[in-house]
């Protein structure tokens, strides 16, 4: 049998400072577009991407547009934003909650490409410091190595992000 061990790697807290640094530099980097689409990929992503949007707005005197991404991660050809958005000429950003191995933002960026936006950025609240697919990051809360045994979690309530663990197995 193998028992859970978990650490908490941020608090409510911390994870609410590094969401705002990163609307922060986003709105630093985008202050001359007028609109910025943000897109959240379905689950703790859209989370993550709604508290920047909402942090965003305190800053950034253009419209900012939130839309969902899903993929399924086994059958990634079926990609879905909603509400549809037309990204073309626009500075696009796509949020997740943890960049893991990066193969979710590399097919996420497929219906992108489609509709030429102006440039597409990328931002997660945690990313890994191991890649698999040649994804980097615009904008990273915090960088943490781990294992590949070891796996994050970002805790979400409703539209709260409640904290980041980092859960591994060990044996009994």
């Amino acid at each position: 049998m193998a028992a859970p061990k978990e650490k908490n790697i941020l608090s409510k807290a911390t994870a609410a400072k590094k969401l705002q640094r990163i609307a922060l530099q986003i709105t630093e980097q985008n202050y001359n577009e007028p609109e910025l689409v943000l897109i959240g990929i379905k689950g703790s992503g859209i989370v993550v991407a709604g508290k920047i949007a909402a942090y965003i707005k305190s800053f950034y005197n253009g419209n900012i547009i939130l839309a969902t991404l899903s993929v399924d991660k086994k059958q990634p050809a079926d990609i879905d934003i909603s509400p549809a958005v037309d990204c073309s000429n626009k500075a696009v950003i796509l949020i997740d909650d943890v960049a893991n191995s990066g193969r979710t933002m590399l097919y996420s960026l497929k219906p992108l490409l489609q509709t030429y936006p102006k440039k597409i950025q990328t931002a997660a609240l945690v990313e890994r410091t191991y890649k698999s697919f040649p994804i980097a990051l615009d904008y990273v809360g915090h960088s943490v190595s781990t294992t590949r045994d070891e796996h994050i979690y970002v805790e979400v309530t409703g539209d709260e992000v409640e904290g980041v663990w980092i859960s591994e197995i060990k044996a009994v």
